[in-house]
């Protein structure tokens, strides 16, 4: 006798067949880093270019200001706050090492490059969709926005480097150190 259970496996739901494509598609992007950015800031001109066209929607731009704000901080941020490991005796935290014998700890940011990216470029299509209902045009006058935005932008980046000098981190890297040496003959060296 022949039992329908045991000839077929179970059937996944479709929301996880979607899930697993769209994951599948997201992870295939990670390598292409500046197509990555270079899409998402030309979906940023689109969205700027739809507010400046339509002349409202003022609100839901200046939040998606400050998220990206916010993702940006996160970003420039290590994921280990050296300030909740200062000593007791020294007000100034940890530092990076300074001779052999000290501990390397290398640059963890609290929000990798690919989360920061995915979260922005969802925001702003989130944005735009917001810009189709007239729910979220609410009248304000815009350039208070602009303003509360540079002295909020501005307080905020000068906190966070005033952090990054006083705990001797840099976010930025320019890829792998390379080392001068002498030029390869050619030849193996040992056997």
């Amino acid at each position: 006798m022949d039992t329908p259970a045991a000839s077929t496996p179970p059937s996944v739901p479709l929301s996880t067949k979607v899930s697993r494509v769209y994951q599948a598609w997201l992870d295939k992007t990670v390598p292409f880093l500046i197509p990555r950015w270079v899409s998402t800031f030309l979906l940023y001109i689109i969205y700027f270019v739809r507010v400046f066209l339509l002349k409202g929607w003022y609100i839901v731009t200046y939040a998606l200001a400050i998220y990206h704000l916010n993702l940006f901080i996160a970003f420039l941020s290590p994921k280990v706050d050296p300030s909740v490991y200062g000593d007791d005796s020294d007000d100034e935290g940890p530092k990076l090492p300074t001779n052999s014998t000290e501990e390397f700890r290398p640059f963890i940011r609290r929000l990798p490059e690919f989360k920061f990216w995915y979260s922005a470029t969802k925001a702003i299509l989130i944005a735009t969709f917001c810009t189709f209902f007239d729910a979220f045009n609410v009248p304000v006058f815009w350039p208070i926005l602009v303003m509360y935005f540079m002295i909020l932008f501005g307080v905020t980046m000068k906190r966070q480097i005033k952090h990054m000098i006083k705990y001797r981190y840099l976010p930025f890297t320019h890829g792998k150190t390379k080392y001068k040496g002498k030029e390869d003959t050619g030849t193996v060296v040992g056997s």
